[in-house]
């Protein structure tokens, strides 16, 4: 599918799974912050929308103003942080990496890449809108591609 050509109705369409749209401030800010630091790839790029890519996987942005028809649009703080209890989990970036271009790309840092008891490497790193973007990978591969622990 071309992200940059397909229509609304078509993209809607094929959207199966699980979805995830954040509302977002600023969408054009956010598709800089998620380039730069996440290597994603945003699609569609406006002031209202983005559709982003990472891997396979797709997500949208949507500015307020896509969402004032919208009940959840009510319950959106007035002050940040917005993404609250939420944790976008990405196992495939580096959390080394990224904690490097989120400090140069003026993100903050929530906590640095730490080794977790669960077998992974990971960082947490909260947008301007106050989502919380965790970069992780296993700590130790086998050749098969299952995590050993190291104790």
């Amino acid at each position: 599918m071309d992200f940059e050509t397909v229509s609304a109705e078509a993209f809607g369409a094929s959207l199966r799974g699980l979805g995830l749209n954040l509302l977002v401030r600023d969408v054009l800010g956010t598709c800089k912050l998620l380039e730069t630091v996440f290597d994603m790839q945003a699609h569609r790029k406006s002031a209202d929308f983005a559709i982003v890519t990472y891997g396979s996987q797709v997500f949208q942005l949507h500015s307020d103003g896509t969402y004032a028809s919208n009940p959840l649009l009510g319950l959106l703080p007035e002050t940040p942080p917005r993404g609250a209890g939420i944790e976008i989990r990405l196992y495939d970036t580096d959390p080394d990496k990224a904690v490097k271009r989120a400090e140069q790309a003026g993100a903050t840092i929530l906590q640095a890449p730490t080794d977790k008891p669960h077998g992974l490497r990971e960082a947490y790193i909260l947008d301007h809108d106050g989502y919380a973007w965790v970069p992780s990978r296993p700590l130790h591969d086998t050749a098969d591609g299952e995590v050993q622990n190291s104790d």
